[in-house]
């Protein structure tokens, strides 16, 4: 088959319009759970303080005569404990010419583009406040830098050979050690550390890869899917709840952790800490352009330490 002799065919048009879908795909993971799990705070300085404190040992031997003279009982003072605020920041400049244009898939390139970095934003704070990042008080050359929650915890854990938790409230970061397998073993291990420690352990936070290998633990509540009628029962890809024998916790994946590290956490003993909150600046105009700053100045409030536990050095592959 041929095309008749001056057959004028779409190849040679020229004033085809255009065919752009109005919608811009973007499949970028956004999800940042501790961060929408725990709660919300105020700071007043950059360093951030608060206080902590724990109860005496039980005594077994407490008992005492009829009509003895009472002497005072030693009091440990509270401790007072500190994170710095980290100031994290996107900057956005667009063109005039640019934000006038009728563009495919948003209205405004300004707003569109104010709107994107307000989530990348969101995904670095959420991969710092996991981080084992130590805190640093910052000076006029070198930015201060929020204790991430892998370098905060030190007192209920489990790592590879050679690793150390970090110390003073992520004074110092944690030392990584020998990478090794995440087992239901060292879960339960660290769990009863928490649990002696008085923690209310109600999340499991892992990396994806981890995350798949706890779903094989024995202890995972729904395995099964109930359905009606003679249907087989469909297996659950994802277990989401773990029964222990202090609890339930929710499993929860997490893209911006380290895959390596396992967190045991009760969400009710931290908080993001918000010494400015997240705003957007109109930057000076400097020519044919729109400039906007997208900063927020905040920390991580761990309010007691031992309230979250940390299973260290899992292998992720």
């Amino acid at each position: 088959m041929a095309q008749p002799t001056q057959t004028f065919d779409f190849y040679d048009a020229v004033g085809n319009r255009e065919d752009l879908s109005n919608i811009i795909h973007n499949i970028s993971p956004t999800l940042t759970p501790f961060q929408n799990n725990i709660g919300r705070g105020t700071a007043t300085n950059i360093m951030h303080e608060w206080q902590t404190e724990t109860l005496d040992a039980v005594d077994p031997n407490n008992a005492h005569i009829d009509g003895d003279d009472a002497t005072g009982d030693p009091i440990e003072p509270t401790i007072r404990v500190h994170n710095y605020a980290q100031i994290m920041r996107k900057t956005i400049v667009v063109s005039g010419r640019q934000n006038a244009a009728d563009s495919a898939g948003r209205n405004n390139e300004l707003a569109h583009q104010i709107a994107k970095k307000g989530k990348e934003l969101k995904r670095d704070k959420e991969t710092i406040l996991l981080s084992n990042q130590a805190k640093l008080a910052g000076d006029a050359v070198t930015p201060a830098r929020m204790a991430g929650l892998e370098a905060i915890i030190s007192t209920n854990d489990n790592r590879g050979a050679g690793g150390a938790a970090g110390t003073s409230y992520g004074l110092t970061a944690a030392v990584d050690g020998t990478q090794r397998a995440f087992s239901e073993v060292l879960l339960k291990d660290v769990i009863q550390q928490c649990f002696t420690e008085g923690a209310e352990i109600d999340m499991l936070m892992v990396g994806p890869y981890n995350k798949q290998v706890a779903s094989t633990f024995t202890g995972i509540a729904t395995r099964f899917k109930d359905v009606q009628g003679v249907n087989q029962a469909t297996i659950v890809g994802a277990s989401d709840i773990y029964v222990s024998d202090f609890g339930e916790l929710k499993i929860v994946p997490n893209r911006f952790q380290r895959d390596r590290t396992a967190f045991l956490i009760d969400t009710s003993m931290a908080e993001v800490s918000a010494f400015r909150p997240m705003e957007t600046i109109p930057l000076a105009k400097t020519g044919d352009s729109e400039k906007r700053l997208l900063i927020e100045d905040c920390t991580l409030k761990v309010c007691q330490e031992s309230a979250f536990g940390v299973i260290a050095d899992l292998l992720t592959a």
